[in-house]
């Protein structure tokens, strides 16, 4: 706890291992698990769902970092601090991924960052996906003293330092949130090497992302598209890190119909559509690299318990059968149209 494991890697951390492995697509699930009109969620039950997710092979659960209710954005997310929150559901779960999507470094000192993410590694038991971006919400910046025009720069910066102080002890460093001369050290450490994932762009070019994350958030696309993005982001890992994995995630909005066979419409970021058609498109993700999708439920006309339900019994299982190369058959092919072209990442 009080020391850097020097020997552990990244694929060692339980809750990377739990949501990630080479040549394999995992599901999680963003709080609040819950259907909800307008910006804020109820936060009913979500204890018991979580649980719910755990018991039905989720891999991971993920909370947002969303400090300011902007009434142009228009979705608190969970509402409540994403360490608090953490912490909380983290005494309600023992193995399922814990994972941030994400935590808007330029607003944060990296020092408060740093211990709160190893506290919540090291209470769940190396559970913790650090999940990490530059923030898109405008309104946001002046209310902490922060130039928006820096948020690129401060987001590499404090990305470094986060990095710096939980993988070495007594650390050396200056950045441009203070200074560090090997007379202080932050405690706790996590248990191993903490995963660290960057979402969307965040002001940096991809291959700074390949070399310096351990994995990738990005948009949501179409199917062609994702694989000319996955595509991509492979061959920028392979130049970084020769050999390397980082896995490929993306989130999804989806409205699970009551009926299986409904063919798909679009919403915002996602679609509507019966469990057939989910799961050939889940299906077409697996085949172009995807690893893991983080479903959101927000705009369900269905209780999220149920879908969570649905999807736990019915999908999660095909899919195992699928990724062990036993045919689902049955399913349509998603095209572009049903699914669309422009959708984003969760911040």
């Amino acid at each position: 706890m009080l020391k850097v494991n020097p020997m552990a890697t990244v694929d060692q951390a339980p809750g990377f291992s739990r949501m990630f492995r080479v040549g394999r697509l995992t599901l999680g699930v963003f709080f609040p698990i819950e259907a909800y009109a307008g910006d804020a969620a109820s936060m009913r039950d979500q204890e018991r769902l979580a649980q719910r997710a755990q018991a039905l092979g989720y891999a991971a659960l993920w909370v947002r970092d969303v400090p300011l209710r902007d009434p142009s954005f228009g979705d608190l997310g969970q509402i409540y601090d994403p360490w608090v929150y953490l912490g909380w559901i983290a005494a309600h779960t023992q193995t399922i991924a814990l994972a941030t999507g994400s935590i808007v470094l330029p607003l944060r000192h990296p020092l408060h960052v740093a211990k709160a993410a190893a506290s919540v590694d090291q209470l769940s038991g190396g559970r913790l996906v650090l999940g990490v971006a530059s923030g898109d919400r405008p309104v946001e910046f002046p209310a902490f003293g922060v130039d928006i025009e820096r948020r690129a720069v401060l987001f590499r910066d404090y990305f470094e330092t986060i990095r710096h102080v939980l993988e070495s002890d007594y650390p050396t460093l200056t950045s441009t949130a203070g200074v560090l001369a090997a007379n202080a050290d932050l405690v706790p450490k996590p248990v191993g090497r903490l995963p660290m994932l960057v979402t969307g762009g965040s002001g940096q070019p991809l291959p700074w992302i390949a070399g310096h994350a351990d994995g990738w958030i990005t948009y949501p696309r179409s199917i062609d598209r994702q694989a000319e993005t996955v595509a991509r982001w492979r061959g920028e890992v392979h130049a970084a890190r020769p050999g390397a994995f980082k896995p490929f995630v993306q989130s999804l909005y989806v409205d699970l119909a009551d009926d299986p066979h409904l063919s798909p419409t679009p919403i915002h970021l996602g679609f509507k559509a019966g469990r057939h058609f989910l799961l050939s498109f889940l299906d077409s993700l697996h085949s172009v690299g995807v690893n893991h999708v983080i479903f959101n439920f927000k705009y369900g006309a269905r209780p999220a318990s149920e879908v969570l339900e649905e999807i736990g019994a019915e999908v999660l299982p095909a899919l195992a059968r699928a990724q062990g190369d036993m045919p689902v058959g049955g399913e349509l092919e998603p095209s572009d149209a049903e699914v669309g072209d422009t959708l984003a990442p969760q911040h």
